[in-house]
């Protein structure tokens, strides 16, 4: 298989499973709270709120990405068919299920669709209810019974040889060594799925067993992507230092990581700075013994402040951040004082290769390709009657929000009647006009097909906004 088909299916397979949890982070946040404040070591002790701790992470978690991983395969449908069929695996094992969840969520949803596809066109009319009900109802249960038996098992002993692997690495103290894997995979557009799709399941399992885990920690840690923007503003060149002070109040702030990813593809070899201060950083958590008590999603410096453990764990979260930003800052500002060819074209270049990375981890054959799709009928559209507004990106919390700020303040400051509003795209539902990246806009045609879109390279592209309110206006 050549390298590029595996990257992509790497990519595509990173974002399934993250998308699976990425909806949910919300519920596995709260359950972090409650768990870091009523069990009895937590911050308010209370014995009858503490209670709310086990079911929500036996039943509740699972069952969220159960129905979401249904949901992404077969629609409704198959998000019921999915959590019917992950109630299976766990009643069926003694372990919270969140791996069992993440297959046989998807497994669930894709019986009810084949089911589905075979019976189109055979149901006589009038019996369409009956057979929909009680397919979805047989079907489920079908698959329930089977993952009772024979997933649940297989699951859990996976799970018990990747539990013991884990404590393996943590108790050898070679975490750190993780960020050899992680910060490069960041680049490649696999953070989401690394830190979604892999330790929020994983860091669940600790927050219960000792109430705050260290995994929440490992990559979403804004101090390595920090240390090369403040490398850039001190030794950059041209457009690429510039950028770097805007760049680096959207990551370190916002959240946003995939803001700093052209920096370093600029500069291949800054991975290594990268690198250094994500292990510098997780060694310092490791060290002190800091972690969270839920998973930082975006990966500002907020959050990760809000989901630290306690007062103490405040100041040791803010010390790991500040150590993986001097190791990256002093490896990344070398390299950029040696390196006396940068040119201003190189970052260009380097935004280009990340939007066609995106492209490919979503399975677009390029930007370029997904722009002659979007922008339908640009002339017939009457932006005059325009009053919904929606920008989407994959998991609508991030990019699409900051994006969804920069307009509606434009609007505002225009006076124009005009709701703005952000959303994933597997949630678009209603709008006159959706803004999405370029190689998203073709899965937005499909969720919205009657609906004007139109593409952007930059979600903070102030001039994109100015010139569609003055077709609106």
């Amino acid at each position: 298989m050549p390298i590029s088909n595996l990257k992509v299916g790497v990519q595509s397979f990173g974002r399934f499973l993250s998308g699976m949890v990425m909806p949910n982070i919300g519920a596995f946040i709260a359950w972090g709270f409650i768990t870091a404040l009523f069990i009895p070591s937590g911050w308010i002790p209370n014995e009858q709120l503490a209670g709310l701790v086990g079911p929500m992470i036996t039943y509740l978690l699972p069952l969220l990405i159960g129905y979401t991983g249904g949901k992404m395969v077969a629609g409704d449908r198959g998000a019921v068919a999915g959590a019917v069929t992950t109630m299976g695996v766990i009643v069926g094992s003694t372990i919270p299920m969140f791996l069992g969840a993440m297959i046989v969520g998807p497994l669930g949803g894709y019986l009810i669709k084949q089911f589905d596809a075979y019976a189109q066109g055979r149901v006589k009319s009038g019996f369409e209810m009956l057979v929909n009900n009680f397919s979805l109802g047989i079907v489920g249960m079908l698959a329930a019974i089977v993952a009772f038996y024979a997933i649940g098992p297989i699951v859990t002993i996976l799970n018990q040889l990747l539990s013991t692997g884990v404590s393996w690495v943590v108790d050898q103290g070679l975490l750190p060594l993780l960020s050899v894997i992680v910060e490069p995979a960041k680049v490649l557009f696999l953070n989401n799925a690394i830190n979604h799709g892999i330790f929020t399941p994983l860091g669940a399992e600790q927050v219960a067993d000792v109430g705050k885990s260290i995994f929440y920690l490992v990559e979403s840690n804004p101090g390595p992507g920090l240390g090369i923007l403040l490398a850039y503003m001190v030794a950059g060149k041209g457009m690429a230092q510039k950028s770097a002070y805007g760049a680096s109040v959207i990551h370190f702030f916002g959240g946003i990581h995939e803001i700093y990813f052209p920096y370093i593809l600029m500069k291949p070899l800054l991975i290594i700075a990268a690198i250094a201060g994500g292990m510098a950083g997780v060694a310092t958590n490791v060290f002190f013994g800091n972690a969270l008590v839920g998973p930082p999603s975006p990966g500002s410096i907020v959050a990760l402040v809000l989901l630290s453990s306690n007062f103490t764990g405040i100041l040791l979260t803010i010390a790991s951040v500040t150590v993986a930003t001097a190791f990256s800052f002093a490896i990344a500002f070398v390299m950029l004082k040696a390196d006396k060819n940068q040119e201003e074209g190189d970052f260009s270049e380097a935004q280009a290769t990340v939007a066609a990375s995106k492209a490919e981890s979503r399975g677009v054959a390029s930007p370029m390709q997904a722009n002659v799709v979007a922008n339908n009928d640009d002339v017939a559209f009457s932006y005059r009657a325009v009053k919904k507004i929606v920008v989407a990106c994959d998991a609508g919390m991030g990019s699409s929000a900051m994006g969804a700020s920069v307009l509606r303040n434009k609007v505002k400051a225009r006076g124009l009647a005009i709701e703005i509003s952000n959303s994933a795209i597997n949630d678009l539902s209603e709008a006159d006009i959706v803004i999405t990246q370029v190689e998203l806009t073709p899965r937005a045609q499909q969720k919205l097909a009657n609906t004007h879109h139109l593409s952007i390279s930059n979600f903070m592209d102030g001039n994109f906004y100015d010139q569609l309110l003055d077709k609106i206006a």
